[in-house]
């Protein structure tokens, strides 16, 4: 092997190389998050255009061919010669890395476009993109082929319009799957209308209704989003479903410098928290200093409230887990040159910004709580339940924990555990019924997958306390068997396996009981779920038994692939084919069990995601909540989709 390394070996890519080469490191990958992050980019420099009050109108069309147009009414990107890269500047916005009007401050004060890249990526990333500018009067038009110009800038009309339209084909050699997802679309443009109080946008999808993704026809195609209230309308959005303690959501600004902060909350009769923050426009899913100043905020100017309430003597204490129990809030903040973490930007690292937050909320909450005493009262009677509630809490869970200690470490007797130590090469199976749970015992690999059989249904965490949910005993074998702790002292570190996996029967039961994880999971560890480590395992729905040998079908569709398959090889009448429907796991003996669901080689499992915490939310409002509303709406919208329902 030789050890020479010379500058021959060094690669250099030019232009827009680098983003072809390495997609993953400009739109988190090419999966279907990438792909629309495509349509985010473009969309972000309408917004922009918006924010810094040169438009009001944003269109984008989804159309036949699989192409995206978005179009706004803005000033136009410029079409002059640029004075260095010597072509023209709509030109060097889209091949040039770290090209645009968002750097030096005087294109943009505020922009979510943080790094300059986003229209050159999408046009490297596009099999073709065709860019039309409107300005001066005039149309001005240039076309590409994955990033490289067909031809230079060139006037083709006169208009008397202005702003900025960009086409774009998602290019097939780069992302897996191109189809858009209406739903998707349509769900952040939402968001982004609510945070730009005023901004019209519209959607227009133009696709045949056989070519959507399943659930978009559910959606209409066409849409128009315009909210003068802003964030507070937004927070009214988020809890159109719930019980809410105040009239209308509370909502205060200020501008600091050159940074615009906004915050608007109201509290829910619920127990969780939901705060969802932004930076230019930007959801920071990760949170930051923003979020951090106004955590600790809120703290501080209740529990400064409560005491003033209850007098000088009083001994009033709520930590913010008290405080954040029922809130939905919103913060969305503006500012010049943000710092993010990450192409990406899910969190917000500007330092300043954490103090900027905590002074506005500091003023603004003070006097909402002033001007409001009715409301003011029902939120510390809400807390002060709240806060009693941990109190007992804390208490079963630290029984929980102690019992857990007590029974020497063993973990729940219903646990059959694995000998493996290493948590990154342990599985978990959650097994519905002592049944499935001896059969699952048997079959398994002792050295690294545990099971643990749960009997019946598991109570509905949705709408449970802590201590209320440590009185059941499924629910604390399964704490303890996970190993992390509970509420406000889980320790991801101890989690004690790295593939935690609902197995459940085929049937509605089974449905039911995964849904009831489902919520316990999401509710009390979304960490599990955020860091990938929940699954779904999927048995087969068949055995198709012919001459000796069987083979298993996990749909309708499979199973006659298999029988279609053997009468083009064996005889077609196919004498003696058993068919066997496997209604629960108990049905199969262990070698069953683990030949197609247990073992590595051949099972089938569905990893669990959260894509969009908004909307996970919401469903398990819907699905698991008190109000039955929309829970009937939602199963009414999906009836004609329901297959093969046991009654």
């Amino acid at each position: 092997m030789s050890a020479e390394y010379s500058a021959s070996q060094i690669t250099v890519l030019e232009g827009l190389e680098p983003v072809r080469k390495r997609p993953g490191m400009y739109i988190g990958g090419t999966g279907v998050e990438g792909l629309h992050h495509l349509i985010w980019e473009i969309l972000d420099n309408s917004i922009d255009e918006a924010m810094a009050g040169h438009a009001d109108t944003v269109k984008i069309f989804l159309l036949a061919d699989g192409s995206v147009s978005v179009e706004d009414n803005g000033r136009g990107i410029p079409v002059d010669i640029h004075p260095v890269t010597k072509v023209s500047a709509l030109e060097t916005v889209l091949t040039k890395l770290h090209a645009g009007g968002k750097f030096g401050g005087e294109g943009y004060k505020v922009s979510g476009g943080l790094h300059g890249v986003g229209s050159s990526v999408v046009n490297a990333l596009s099999e073709k993109l065709k860019a039309e500018v409107y300005k001066n009067g005039k149309i001005y038009q240039q076309e590409y082929t994955r990033g490289k110009p067909d031809y230079q800038v060139k006037e083709v009309g006169e208009t008397s319009k202005n702003g900025t339209k960009i086409t774009f084909k998602a290019d097939d050699q780069i992302f897996p799957k191109t189809l858009f997802s209406r739903r998707t679309v349509i769900d952040h443009i939402r968001q982004q209308a609510y945070l730009t109080k005023g901004i019209r946008i519209e959607i227009v999808d133009e696709r045949a209704e056989d070519a959507l993704e399943q659930g978009d026809t559910q959606y209409p195609a066409s849409y128009t989003f315009h909210f003068m209230g802003g964030i507070a309308a937004y927070v009214g959005h988020l809890t159109r479903h719930k019980k809410s303690l105040l009239a209308e959501p509370a909502y205060f600004q200020k501008t600091i410098g050159d940074s615009l902060i906004e915050v608007a909350f109201t509290y829910v009769d619920d127990y969780n928290e939901h705060v969802y923050t932004f930076a230019n426009n930007i959801h920071t899913i990760e949170g930051g200093t923003h979020l951090t100043g106004f955590r600790a905020a809120i703290t501080r100017v209740i529990t400064d409230y409560a005491k003033k309430l209850a007098g000088k003597d009083s001994d009033v204490v709520f930590t913010g887990e008290d405080i954040r129990e029922g809130l939905t809030a919103v913060v969305s903040v503006k500012l010049p040159e943000p710092e993010f973490e990450g192409q990406t930007k899910s969190k917000l690292g500007t330092p300043s910004m954490r103090g900027q937050v905590e002074t506005v909320v500091n003023q603004g909450l003070g006097q909402w709580l002033e001007e409001h005493p009715s409301e003011a009262k029902a939120i510390i009677e809400k807390i002060s339940v709240s806060a009693k509630a941990r109190l007992a809490a804390r208490a079963a869970r630290d029984a929980v924990i102690r019992k857990g200690a007590l029974e020497g470490m063993t973990l729940p007797g219903k646990l059959a555990d694995c000998s493996e130590k290493d948590p990154a090469k342990s599985e978990l199976y959650i097994v519905e019924g002592d049944s499935a749970g001896g059969s699952g015992k048997q079959g398994r690999d002792r050295r690294f997958q545990a099971i643990l059989p749960l009997k019946g249904k598991i109570l509905n965490v949705e709408r449970a306390r802590l201590d209320r949910m440590l009185a059941s005993d499924e629910i604390k074998a399964l704490i303890v068997a996970l190993g992390v702790g509970i509420g406000d002292e889980i320790n991801m570190e101890k989690l004690r396996y790295h593939r935690v996996i609902l197995m459940t029967d085929a049937d509605v039961d089974g449905a039911h009981i995964r849904t009831l994880l489902l919520t316990f999971f999401y509710r009390h560890y979304p960490e599990i779920i955020q860091k990938g480590y929940l699954y779904i395992a999927q048995p087969p729905l068949y055995g198709v038994k012919f001459r000796n040998k069987v083979e298993y079908a996990h749909s309708d569709a499979e199973r006659d692939e298999i029988i279609a398959k053997l009468k083009t090889s064996e005889d077609k009448n196919l004498p003696g084919l058993n068919i066997q429907r496997y209604k629960g796991l108990g049905e199969m003996n262990p070698e069953e069990l683990w030949e197609t669901t247990l073992n590595p080689e051949n099972r089938v499992l569905l990893r669990v995601n959260i894509t969009d915490a908004e909307r996970a939310d919401e469903i398990f409002s819907d699905l698991m909540g008190d109000d039955v509303t929309p829970r009937k709406r939602f199963i009414q919208s999906r009836a004609a989709t329901a297959q093969n329902i046991d009654i």
